[in-house]
């Protein structure tokens, strides 16, 4: 997500909050909102793909999804 995406989901907020939007930025909003997220979900499962949960006895295991982990 560019800095550019950023800065017009803020502007399209602080224009919803003083006067409203058109349906066309509604709509705009709406996508730029979920390609956000989209971003930021992917840059959080990237993170946690590469973290380790390091075990009393010093031993490492990598943190995987809860789907993926059988002993719950």
């Amino acid at each position: 997500m560019t800095q550019e995406k950023i800065d017009r989901i803020n502007a399209l907020a602080r224009k919803q909050k003083a006067e409203g939007l058109t349906e066309e930025e509604k709509k705009e909003q709406y996508i730029l909102r979920r390609e956000y997220i989209e971003s930021f979900k992917q840059s959080l499962i990237g993170q946690l793909e590469n973290t380790y949960i390091v075990e009393p006895d010093g031993t490492k295991r990598k943190v995987s999804r809860k789907d993926e982990n059988t002993d719950n």
